[in-house]
């Protein structure tokens, strides 16, 4: 049997010259593929163990894409493959290794994964970022998309559309992670952020947004409208609302409050590190809250007796069993039923300009009680004795502001 030439196609720089629409043969099944579009893309061309011919991409042969000498030892790898009699393309579906690039990897990725999202538009989201953002690695094999390749992406967008980029990178880093797992690729991931992209990347400006809130001297007569509600629809969303009020918490610590985390004898909530966790404070800090005789008042009510301790405290309209958290716009329908000026976050704004306007307490404490770091570590460690008893005082205060017991001020219409 006369020797299969290989080759055929020469050089890079005379491969680069062919400009001819159709298929062009570098010899043992290897083949560029001109479209009368120009679109250029490597084929590689085989007949299945047992018979029947097929067509195996190996991605584009643009400027960007796969280079020659990269085809033509991909081409190698198959071939040795059907040698072994494996099918290549079946090899390929079932997460073998041989010829996998991020664009094939990362839609089968998605498609193992889209069953666990959430969201209406989660899927795609992911989808636009995995085919339009992330289009310069898609015909990359994935051994070879490096942290340079990741930078190109997110660089164009991280000034100017920072959030976007923040989950692109993210998303990347799932694929890179998912493809390690399976074999696909070795060593670090290139798109993880710390010790890598966080220093290569300039610090983006934090865009500045503006909560509704209401003046606080409105909040006690918000809250007695809560009540009015919960009263004839007894619903737990109003009194969510009150609480989180009375706490000055964010929504979402106050939804995946769980039973476990009160402590009635002592009154106080303890949120555990992880879900204290921010933008401006990735790392999170465990957060004790000092609760109000209103607020106890309310945990007292809404926790039937001898619920599960690991049970949500505030729970879905529908689980009885208090498996499922209170929806995550609840809170904020209820709150605008009441008062359509007002956000979830606003509550924070006009609980500060309160404790700032009407009281005595030091910033620091009133800061310290929306769980903001105040100070170098040094004096968040000194502080850390005596601060829970003077937010005690201060929370007590806005529980009795809030409560109509202290120069409240009818609430405007």
């Amino acid at each position: 049997m006369a020797k299969r030439e290989l080759r055929k196609l020469g050089t890079a720089k005379e491969v680069e010259k062919i400009k001819a629409a159709g298929r062009h043969s570098d010899g043992g099944g290897l083949c560029l593929l001109i479209g009368t579009n120009g679109g250029r893309s490597w084929v590689f061309r085989y007949r299945r163990p047992g018979g029947g011919g097929n067509d195996l991409g190996l991605g584009s042969a643009d400027k960007e894409g796969v280079t020659l000498a990269d085809a033509r030892e991909r081409a190698e790898e198959l071939r040795a493959q059907l040698r072994r009699g494996i099918d290549p393309a079946a090899e390929r579906k079932a997460g073998g290794t041989i010829g996998a690039t991020f664009g094939e990897f990362a839609d089968a990725y998605l498609e193992s994964i889209k069953d666990g999202f959430k969201g209406k538009n989660t899927h795609a989201d992911w989808k636009r970022d995995l085919e339009v953002r992330c289009k310069p690695i898609r015909s990359k094999a994935l051994p070879d998309i490096t942290t340079n390749d990741v930078l190109a992406i997110l660089s164009p967008l991280w000034l100017t559309i920072n959030r976007t980029a923040r989950e692109t990178r993210s998303r990347i880093e799932r694929v890179l992670s998912a493809a390690k797992a399976k074999g696909l690729r070795s060593g670090e991931n290139p798109a993880v952020w710390r010790a890598n992209l966080k220093e290569l990347l300039p610090k983006a400006k934090k865009s500045k947004r503006h909560h509704r809130a209401a003046p606080y001297a409105d909040v006690p007569g918000i809250v007695q409208e809560l009540r009015t509600k919960h009263k004839s629809a007894d619903t737990a969303v109003n009194r969510a609302a009150e609480f989180i009020i009375l706490t000055a918490v964010r929504t979402s610590e106050a939804r995946f409050m769980r039973v476990c985390e009160i402590n009635f004898e002592k009154k106080l909530w303890t949120i555990p590190a992880e879900r204290m966790k921010t933008e401006d404070d990735p790392e999170g800090e465990e957060h004790e809250v000092p609760l109000s005789a209103r607020a106890l008042a309310i945990l007292h009510a809404i926790i039937p007796k001898g619920l599960d301790p690991d049970a949500y405290v505030f729970a879905g309209q529908w689980s009885k069993d208090h498996k499922k958290p209170l929806g995550m716009n609840a809170v904020l329908h209820a709150l605008q039923a009441a008062y359509p000026a007002m956000t979830t976050h606003g509550c924070r704004s006009s609980f500060r300009d309160w404790a700032g306007d009407e009281t005595h307490f030091p910033r620091e404490i009133a800061e310290m009680a929306l769980a903001h770091k105040v100070g170098d570590e040094v004096e968040q460690a000194y502080r850390r004795g005596t601060a829970l008893k003077k937010r005690r005082e201060l929370m007590d205060a806005w529980g009795r502001y809030v409560d109509g017991e202290s120069n409240v001020v009818a609430m405007r219409a």
